[in-house]
């Protein structure tokens, strides 16, 4: 009988893996990431300079360091400061490269069209590839991931089990189809809380979706860790885009009028998360949809999926309930509508409804948020704060959770931030306490963020910013 299981075992185990392969790969520590990765935190770029994963970021100091002055360093600054090239624009370039040390192109750069993206202009990546042939060579990149193999190795095989975990049945089942892009997960080592997205478009009209995953945890050991809780659900997003983002390229006519018309009532809150028209957003809402009915179709918790439907219309998805809904008319009709595509003209005349319902969506939101009413010690902006006080107490309209706050350093820096001492709530939780120490005459600047101020209904305030200045 043993026997019998452990063969039957190996056959379920090869059965997935299979099929793993099939639809998607393996994760990857990948050497064009890296190096990217590495030459913007040699420039200084903040998005790159993490240091969570200080058993490989030491690393990388201690070999790099010497060539912070490189040539191509000094025109990395330089774009930077030029054409804002940083954040994602560094992954899209990473993926638009072949691998070292040639770097060839895998398309054809170009001004009128935003490849690998349009903060790279076409003689800037011209210039930078050259650059970076010689930095390869000159700073020994080679000996540099030689060196590191066995890490990478390890910290590919940390992250399986949140690449296992994905039920990749279901993505086949539900959509109807085979993912018309090819999906890949690639581990940056040195990205720490920074998540990306970037896709190519390959000469041959394929698509490859990445999605490159930051290392923000470590373990006792100082390890790569990479929580099932905090890592899912960002590959559970991306993996969807794979799925979907063709479908709204291919009716995009259709789209247009009121993807534009609601692009412009969030036009703010996309450009904030880097959704910078409105196809992107549209496919964003399709993808975060499709991930909460992920969650209903595999029982997660009812508090969990309200989270998540929560999360997305703080995010200004404000019509997510009604797609999601969609999406459940449309799992119901399996037998009238075999695909997803199929369905789409239904989804595209949903769009007409939530065009007329946004503005009405989002005053129903701002209606349910807590907000500050009042500053018992002075009001907002004042100039001439009394030093002396001891306490900063803050109003609000409603109860708000009261187990939580977040408050942090605003656009003045943490020289403007106050010295707190406690902070508690009031008992009825609708008034924050903050005992602090202020000096005469300095200007005085903070945040409460929308991260933990959330009313007993689970809505979080707006980023509230309060200035002052003490006599």
């Amino acid at each position: 009988m043993k026997h019998l299981t452990i063969i039957f075992l190996l056959f379920i185990t090869n059965s997935i893996f299979s099929q793993d392969k099939y639809i998607l790969e393996k994760p990857i520590v990948d050497e064009r990431v890296e190096l990217l990765s590495i030459v913007f935190r040699l420039a200084d770029a903040k998005e790159y300079s993490s240091e969570k994963f200080r058993l490989y970021t030491d690393k990388i100091d201690k070999h790099f360091s010497k060539y912070k002055n490189h040539e191509l360093i000094e025109f990395i600054k330089k774009i930077k400061k030029e054409d804002q090239t940083g954040y994602d624009a560094v992954m899209a370039m990473a993926i638009h490269i072949g691998n070292p040390p040639d770097f060839k192109p895998l398309v054809e750069f170009s001004d009128s069209i935003p490849d690998p993206d349009q903060r790279w202009k076409k003689k800037n990546s011209i210039k930078f590839l050259e650059l970076l042939k010689k930095f390869y060579k000159d700073a020994n990149c080679s000996l540099f991931f030689k060196n590191n193999e066995d890490l990478y190795k390890q910290v590919s095989t940390k992250f399986l089990p949140i690449y296992n975990y994905l039920d990749l049945a279901w993505y086949t089942k539900f959509y109807g189809a085979k993912p018309k892009a090819k999906f890949k997960i690639v581990i940056g080592l040195g990205n720490g809380g920074g998540n990306f997205g970037p896709q190519i478009k390959l000469k041959n009209g394929k698509v490859e979706i990445y999605a490159i995953m930051g290392t923000w945890q470590v373990d006792s050991l100082g390890m790569a860790k990479f929580d099932i809780n905090t890592y899912f659900s960002t590959l559970l997003h991306e993996f969807n885009h794979s799925f979907v983002n063709h479908l709204i390229e291919q009716n995009a006519e259709k789209f247009q009028e009121n993807g534009e018309y609601i692009y412009e009532v969030v036009k703010y809150e996309m450009l904030d998360q880097a959704y910078g028209d409105w196809n992107t957003m549209l496919s964003e809402a399709l993808v975060r949809a499709s991930v909460i009915k992920y969650m209903k179709d595999h029982n997660f918790k009812k508090n969990e999926i309200d989270k998540e439907i929560q999360d997305q219309i703080e995010s200004k998805f404000l019509w997510i309930n009604e797609l999601v809904e969609e999406l459940e008319k449309y799992d119901r009709q399996r037998d009238k509508y075999p695909t997803l595509e199929s369905y789409m003209p239904n989804i595209i005349e949903a769009y007409n409804s939530y065009t007329n319902k946004i503005k009405i969506y989002e005053a129903s939101l701002d209606e349910k948020r807590p907000k500050v009413i009042s500053i018992n010690e002075f009001n907002n902006n004042d100039q001439h704060v009394n030093s002396e006080i001891k306490t900063i107490t803050i109003n609000f309209d409603r109860p708000l959770m009261g187990d939580r706050y977040s408050i942090s350093a605003g656009s003045k820096g943490d020289s403007a931030y106050p010295e707190m001492g406690d902070i508690i709530f009031s008992q009825d939780n609708k008034t924050l306490i903050l005992h602090v120490k202020l000096e005469k005459n300095k200007e005085y600047q903070f945040i409460l963020t929308s991260r933990a101020f959330i009313s007993t209904e689970k809505i979080p305030i707006k980023e509230y910013e309060i200035n002052f200045k003490t006599e």
